[in-house]
């Protein structure tokens, strides 16, 4: 199925509103990525601090064996199948070319990545879906993946606003050097993750939509790896009607999304990575407000999959689909057992052998419209 096919099914009656206003409203329409053409980046400065320095992925790059984007591709099709059953309208991204090089004025990249995780380049504020910048050159051109959709819904929706925020020139002055050792360690990176020293610099605005969970009114934005200072001020110029608050988490040293590590579950709940607990004094904010903040449960998996970015705390990567039911993924005991006994309907997921192309259960997705309207979860302040 492609970006102009039309699901079958209650869901595909549903005519076409973007709206969505959290992470837990009923699920009604949703994006799920596509494995197809996926490859691993060459080298580039964004991109080698955040490959974890014993990962498999050290010093190859290219497109990805066939044989894994067809489980990948299976597995998100599985999802996707799956999500139509419980009446979601499901779109699927219409993936370019992979293998080009990106070449600006400022930058040339051989190759590009791929389009599993539209997470990481949609972001979805009430009737708005906005573009991020991100931060990888080899992501340069990711939107383009999505562009067929936004057409349609722009067509098909008179209320829906299509933005896109300000492509950066990701030049050098982008990046901190001292993060292009292979050697840097553990310590250290923890060092400068509390010290709030992160790869990319301030020279101009930078975010990926990965980075920013919504909660109505307000929203909670990491500053790490992917988003800097200036891109959550100047997501807080763009949504004046919301609070935006920056949070960080300094016991990860490769914070690069915030949805492996802070996850809005229902009103009043959140699981937060217990590696990566919220600052005390961050945890405020939620705790007037009556937020319980609770450690998740531990992976399921000692190593992540082969040739895969991302931690072992793709565990608690999941899709809320209404405050009463979640998607985990199906190896994920753990987790599935923990949010059971919290009075969710857990829905198992297969996802673990796409990993590699992007993420978990709450990556490969982008919400498009989930019911309910904008409300004040913090009126505390």
């Amino acid at each position: 199925m492609d970006a102009s096919e039309t699901p079958t099914g209650t869901a595909a009656e549903t005519p076409t509103r973007v709206e969505s206003w959290t992470e837990w409203d009923p699920l009604r329409h949703v994006i799920v990525g596509r494995a197809d053409d996926g490859h691993i980046p060459p080298p580039e400065p964004a991109l080698d601090a955040k490959v974890p320095e014993d990962s498999d992925m050290r010093g190859q790059w290219g497109r990805r064996p066939q044989e894994t984007i067809d489980r990948a591709n299976a597995l998100l099709d599985g999802f996707a199948d799956l999500l139509r059953k419980r009446g979601v309208r499901v779109d699927r991204p219409v993936p370019v070319d992979f293998s080009q090089a990106v070449t600006t004025p400022d930058f040339h990249t051989p190759s590009q990545f791929g389009c599993m995780p539209p997470r990481d380049v949609l972001l979805t504020v009430g009737r708005e879906i906005l573009e991020a910048t991100m931060s990888y050159r080899c992501r340069w051109f990711e939107y383009l993946c999505y562009r067929p959709l936004m057409q349609r819904y722009w067509e098909e929706d008179p209320g829906f606003r299509h933005e896109a925020a300000p492509k950066p020139r990701l030049t050098d002055a982008d990046y901190h050097p001292d993060y292009l050792s292979d050697t840097i360690g553990e310590a250290k990176r923890l060092e400068w993750a509390a010290a709030r020293h992160f790869v990319t610099t301030e020279e101009e605005p930078l975010f990926d939509a990965a980075d920013v969970l919504r909660f109505g009114r307000d929203l909670v934005v990491q500053h790490g790896f992917t988003t800097n200072r200036k891109g959550i001020e100047w997501l807080r110029r763009h949504f004046p009607d919301h609070r935006v608050h920056a949070v960080n988490f300094p016991g990860d040293p490769y914070p690069i999304h915030i949805d492996a590590t802070f996850s809005p579950m229902r009103p009043g709940l959140i699981l937060n990575n217990p590696q990566r607990r919220l600052p005390d004094e961050q945890r405020k904010l939620f705790e007037r407000n009556g937020w319980e903040i609770v450690d998740a449960a531990p992976p399921a998996h000692q190593t992540p999959p082969p040739l895969c970015y991302s931690s072992v705390w793709l565990s608690m990567n999941v899709l809320v689909l209404d405050p009463k039911t979640v998607c985990v993924e199906e190896s994920e005991v753990y987790q599935a057992d923990q949010l059971d006994r919290l009075g969710f309907e857990v829905v198992p997921v297969a996802l673990r052998d796409a990993y590699a192309f992007g993420g978990g259960l709450h990556c490969c997705t982008a919400d498009v419209r989930r019911e309910g309207e904008l409300q004040d979860y913090f009126p505390a302040g």
